[in-house]
């Protein structure tokens, strides 16, 4: 575990580029019981349990890339895809022995359940950006939703191989309400998270069309990023506590962004925070649908 800052971006990057990806145990289980079930199941099976685990996602993405024949012209970019160039029975031969989230953080208590905090805001931002995404019926709406899974990657790899530095990160954030995330990030390493996750989507040959999609930078250009910015943005939020000052704002943008009414927008985002909340077992913390009314 890192308990210090290394000297810069590209040192960042090297170290997290070899670091084996933990995954969660729940992932592991599942996939355990849809093996024992290798007849009777289907790609779209293991796409909806390993959607549920950024880092899972990010283990099958690395290793398509890292097997791809030289034939290959098309990237893939969805999971559904993978599995399919993949088939079955070799994707549970490569996905063996997984290491979990729970062994590897099991000394650093505070460390997995800021992990679990941060995969819990991935899916329910997942869950906004593939409910748009339909919306504005994108025929390819799976990268959208990936694209807003593992858009904070950068925050979880730092929680799961240098929780010191996360823990600072945090504790700056909440002694200074004001300080935004990225200004907190330089301040304990040197450069804000974004620019690390890009520098590690570039390494792992991420498939470039996902690359565009989590870059923040291009969402004035692509509706599309757009659609990620939003959702990110809006589960970030909304995981503060469904008082948080930023949500109006978040709300008039989803609603300008999909051309509905107020009412209409709020029950979309109403619909997907029950239906991430109805998952919460998954990584272990209080959901957003929590501090909803009752009904």
């Amino acid at each position: 575990m890192l308990t210090a800052a290394l000297p810069n971006l590209h040192a960042w990057a090297l170290y997290l580029e070899r670091a084996p990806l933990p995954v969660l145990q729940r992932t592991v289980d599942e996939l355990a019981a849809l093996h024992q079930r290798l007849d009777q199941i289907t790609g779209r099976d293991l796409s909806r349990v390993i959607l549920h685990d950024p880092m899972m996602t990010l283990r099958v993405l690395r290793y398509l890339q890292s097997h791809r024949a030289p034939s290959q012209q098309t990237e893939v970019t969805t999971i559904a895809h993978a599995i399919m160039m993949m088939g079955l029975g070799p994707f549970f031969r490569a996905f063996q022995d997984l290491p979990t989230l729970e062994t590897h953080l099991q000394p650093y208590p505070d460390a997995l359940h800021g992990v679990m905090r941060v995969m819990s805001r991935a899916r329910h931002a997942a869950l906004f950006a593939e409910d748009w995404s339909r919306l504005r019926h994108d025929l390819e709406s799976d990268e959208v939703t990936i694209a807003a899974l593992l858009h904070d990657a950068g925050e979880m790899l730092l929680w799961c191989f240098a929780p010191a530095l996360a823990s600072q990160i945090r504790q700056l954030q909440q002694d200074n309400p004001g300080m935004r995330s990225a200004q907190a990030q330089k301040q304990v390493l040197g450069f804000p998270l974004p620019e690390l996750q890009q520098e590690l989507a570039r390494q792992w040959h991420l498939p470039a069309l996902l690359q565009a999609l989590m870059d923040d930078q291009q969402d004035q250009r692509s509706p599309r990023v757009h659609n990620v910015v939003l959702a990110v943005a809006l589960a970030r939020h909304a995981a503060n506590g469904l008082h948080d000052a930023a949500l109006p704002d978040d709300y008039t943008a989803v609603q300008q962004f999909l051309g509905l009414n107020p009412e209409q927008t709020w029950d979309h985002i109403r619909r997907m925070i029950l239906k991430a909340g109805r998952e919460w077992d998954w990584y272990g913390v209080s959901p957003v649908a929590a501090w909803l009314p009752q009904q």
